[in-house]
């Protein structure tokens, strides 16, 4: 069962954002974008430190509008949320130990989208480590446990969750020796999420009950991002916030979020709260396409056009 209830309202107000967009930007093909939106309405069950069990959680109906949302996407950066959530549950059971470079590495992983950081944290996860290729034994038993993030998410039993893969770091350059074989030869093996995926990861941590209501409010402390313009980056490769969902906002909102980009893609999954508005939701939009991957007015577009359909709801 897919974790929110399709709803015709918000079905119509999605149509016409995407409607939007494609006419706003003629290059963008209809294959070129995935986009999931959960819209909370009062009394609204997340950003409450976990007041509510995992099982009234679960249990609250939420109604959102998706298309393309099954679609498996290179996720870039995205992914780095999913290794957020397995390295909290491995501390909370003891599978990993807390260390301050574990916490620096998280840290940087999420605020900077550091992908050095992220494979401290892969490492650590995963029991492995990068170099040289491997005979064809031991590369088995590697490529075993690099796939110990995949398991944790099967194990959840989420629909959403069948079909990702989430076993690769992150990489600058690519990756080289072991890391290239386990790509394989074609890539085939290459993180792959959908946004519906996403959007389920996200309302679990947004609803603490991601892990627990303690882990789940320290990951939306490193996923909170200021949008005053004196507090971004002034480096545009660590800016999360313009030419991403956060530069479609007006200034007083809040978001919490993770962006990714390549020179082939540009994404973003975003909780969002409106200044004056009873209704929190989460967004993530994924477009597709070397010459969208550049363009830092796609998403905030989408971004606005949403604002625009909550102040209508």
């Amino acid at each position: 069962m897919i974790f929110f209830r399709k709803d015709e309202q918000l079905e119509n107000l999605g149509n016409g954002i995407l409607e939007s967009t494609w006419s706003a930007f003629g290059t963008l093909a209809r294959n070129q974008i995935a986009l999931t939106w959960i819209v909370y309405d009062p009394p609204v069950p997340v950003n409450t430190g976990g007041a509510l069990t995992p099982d009234a959680f679960w249990n609250h109906p939420v109604r959102g509008f998706t298309y393309r949302g099954v679609e498996r996407i290179y996720p870039a950066s995205v992914v780095k949320l999913f290794y957020l959530v397995a390295v909290n549950e491995w501390l909370e059971k003891g599978m990993s130990q807390p260390s301050k470079e574990l916490e620096r590495a998280l840290r940087d992983m999420i605020v900077d989208s550091s992908n050095d950081a992220t494979s401290l944290v892969v490492d650590i996860l995963s029991g492995t480590t990068s170099g040289p290729e491997l005979s064809t034994g031991p590369f088995e038993t590697w490529k075993y446990q690099r796939n110990i993030v995949n398991r944790y998410y099967q194990s959840l039993g989420w629909e959403e969750m069948a079909t990702i893969n989430v076993c690769q770091k992150t990489w600058g350059d690519g990756p080289y020796g072991r890391e290239r074989a386990f790509y394989g030869e074609m890539l085939d093996n290459r993180n792959m999420v959908t946004t519906n995926a996403i959007a389920r990861l996200l309302h679990s941590i947004v609803g603490g009950v991601a892990v627990s209501s303690g882990r789940s409010q320290a990951m939306m402390a490193l996923l909170k991002r200021s949008l005053k313009p004196d507090d971004l980056p002034t480096d545009m490769e660590e800016d999360q916030v313009t030419g991403f969902l956060g530069g479609g906002l007006p200034q007083d909102a809040q978001i919490w979020s993770k962006a990714g980009w390549t020179s082939q893609v540009r994404h973003d999954a975003a909780y969002i709260e409106l200044p004056e508005q009873k209704r929190p939701y989460i967004l993530v939009v994924f477009t597709e396409g070397k010459a969208h991957a550049q363009n830092r007015a796609i998403l905030p577009f989408v971004s606005k056009l949403v604002v625009e359909a909550i102040n209508s709801l």
